[in-house]
């Protein structure tokens, strides 16, 4: 006699339906991590991609001034291309070597620490391949230097064939505040010898009449200085001049009043090239 086995199956089939749903659904995420993770790793290569031209791109535009002709600029471009590639290469080998020397260090360490535990003596099998481990992180450092200072070194300089004249340089700009500061020192320099020289000026005391004297004066003099000079020697020959003082007398040279506080050695060569100043009281 035949059974009914309607609900039985139902069941079976309803949770194989299930199973397989299920593992769908885990092929599914695994099929959606798989993209997602392959479209991180080319945003990363797009990211340095991009970042590689642009570095190329402000290099060339830098290098390159006025109309060039396609092919130049074709192979200036595969030039800094080629150029940065290398720098990118010396980069990664300098972080390796960099990784390699933090390992050895590492290792380093970890023997030191050992050693300082132990209370045993260390055999001369261990001592020797402790100094050819000192030795190798010796040489890593040294190799890791000498690459950062070639790295340092090569970097893309200026076209010499394009003038560059009007680009900020702080070497030019360096030499011509030197330049600058010597032209100065020696302008003072200059100008405190010539102030420490002596003329002889000639000069009237009008009261009246005129009275001609002459007086030495350096060129650095004030006219103050001149006028209490010219008073010192006026005094011996004129009695109301003796109670006097500078503020009291007026240096008159044609139709100007020079102020008592005027001063340079030009304004007393004016003095004397022209006819007889005099002084009033």
């Amino acid at each position: 006699m035949a059974q009914y086995k309607g609900a039985a199956s139902e069941a079976g089939r309803a949770m194989h339906l299930m199973k397989k749903r299920e593992k769908q659904r885990e092929q599914m995420e695994q099929m959606k991590q798989r993209i997602a993770e392959e479209n991180i790793m080319k945003s990363n290569i797009d990211k340095k991609f991009s970042a590689h031209y642009d570095a190329v791109e402000a290099e060339l535009k830098s290098s390159t001034v006025g109309l060039v002709t396609l092919n130049d600029m074709k192979a200036k471009q595969e030039a800094l291309v080629k150029e940065r590639e290398k720098q990118l290469a010396k980069k990664e080998q300098s972080k390796e070597l960099q990784l390699k020397l933090e390992k050895l260090r590492e290792k380093e360490r970890k023997k030191e620490a050992k050693r300082k535990i132990s209370s045993l003596s260390f055999t001369l099998e261990e001592e020797e391949e402790a100094g050819e481990e000192e030795e190798d992180m010796a040489m890593y450092e040294e190799e890791l230097e000498r690459e950062e200072i070639t790295t340092k070194k090569r970097k893309l300089g200026k076209n010499p064939d394009v003038d560059t004249s009007f680009l900020p340089d702080r070497d030019r700009e360096e030499e011509e505040n030197r330049l600058r500061e010597e032209l100065r020192q020696e302008w003072e320099a200059k100008q405190e010898k010539i102030k420490s020289e002596e003329i002889e000026i000639t000069f009237s005391y009008w009261d009246g009449s005129g009275h001609r004297r002459t007086v030495k004066m350096k060129k650095g003099n004030t006219m103050q200085q001149f006028l209490q000079k010219a008073l010192e020697i006026l005094r011996k020959d004129f009695s109301e001049l003796r109670s006097a003082g500078v503020e009291q007398l007026m240096y008159i040279k044609e139709d100007l009043i020079i102020p008592h506080s005027a001063g340079g050695w030009q304004r007393l060569r004016w003095v004397i090239s022209y006819d007889f100043p005099a002084l009033g009281s």
